[in-house]
């Protein structure tokens, strides 16, 4: 493993997480309706599942799902289910105000691990990445070094863009139009739910 294999490989991963789907829309809502520590904490658990993904794959998960497709589909029905039930509870508040309470760290946290959890296409694809980039025969340690990259690249670019995000303007303009973000965020998690759940 050289510079030229970590570089082709983060710039996978930024295309990966640029690209629209359940967590940047749950990161973006989380952020501009509950502010700047509540985005960061989402994003960080966002990040660590997907680097655990990363792990996984290397750990040999994706043969594991081959070789036992009853165990895939039972991880993509459950988080196909736990994509829609999110968006059934944006949909449902589209109207409300926003709550008085905190969203507690630790709540934003597990709510970002699960979404990423909730697809366990995550593996297979970079489980694909990991083979079409990196050599054979890697050690544990450059193993090691690639899942601490892969924490590191989705720490920094989803706390950038949480930071981006909660800006006093940005947030004002999303209490404005909450009520149709909210429906229109819902509506694409809840397709893309239905998408997970009808894939092969």
């Amino acid at each position: 493993m050289d510079l030229a294999h970590v570089i082709a490989f983060n710039v996978t991963l930024l295309a990966a997480i640029a690209s629209p789907g359940p967590a940047m829309l749950y990161f973006i809502r989380n952020t501009l309706a509950h502010g700047r520590r509540v985005g960061l904490f989402t994003v960080w658990g966002l990040g660590t599942m997907a680097a655990t993904w990363t792990l996984l794959a290397l750990l040999g998960l994706d043969a594991v799902f081959r070789l036992v497709p009853w165990a895939y589909a039972a991880c993509k029905i459950a988080g196909a289910l736990y994509l829609m039930y999110i968006a059934w509870q944006t949909w449902r508040h589209a109207r409300d105000p926003l709550g008085e309470a905190p969203t507690p760290p630790a709540r934003a946290f597990m709510g970002g691990v699960l979404v990423n959890l909730s697809n366990p296409k995550s593996v297979l694809f970079a489980a694909a990445v990991l083979v079409v980039i990196f050599p054979v025969g890697m050690s544990v340690a450059e193993k090691g070094l690639i899942v601490l990259n892969h924490l590191m690249v989705e720490l920094l670019v989803g706390s950038t863009l949480v930071t981006l995000l909660s800006t006093r303007k940005v947030s004002a303009a999303y209490l404005r139009a909450k009520f149709v973000f909210d429906r229109i965020a819902a509506g694409v998690m809840g397709l893309l739910g239905l998408r997970l759940l009808l894939s092969r």
